[in-house]
């Protein structure tokens, strides 16, 4: 997708700090963080929302999620992972994209 920003982020032509990829998902640290840990992981192709997630993505997602908690520090002591889907769900950026959080104790109530 020409005007997608996180198209543009796995291409190379906008930079991003890069935590993890392999040949279906690029993650990198949200530039706005939430908590001490707060990256992005999105999928390579472009979909526009969980909605058009397929199951090989959605394992990628799952296996980079597993990866990065550990990378990170956070899978023993617990982590969020949202992921927005559209206008009313505060997605802002159409591009599947799954927030993982820690690093602290987050706030019960939803992020």
């Amino acid at each position: 997708m020409d005007n997608c920003l996180f198209c543009k982020i796995i291409a190379g032509e906008i930079p991003s700090t890069k935590v993890y990829e392999d040949d279906k998902v690029y993650a990198f640290r949200d530039i706005h963080p939430q908590a001490p840990v707060h990256v992005l992981i999105v999928p390579r192709k472009h979909m526009d929302n969980i909605l058009e997630c397929d199951a090989d993505t959605a394992t990628a997602l799952t296996d980079a999620i597993r990866a990065i908690a550990a990378q990170e520090g956070v899978a023993e002591s617990g982590f969020r992972v949202i992921s927005n889907c559209g206008r009313d769900g505060a997605q802002s950026v159409n591009h599947l994209h799954v927030h993982l959080l820690g690093g602290t104790q987050l706030a019960e109530k939803m992020a």
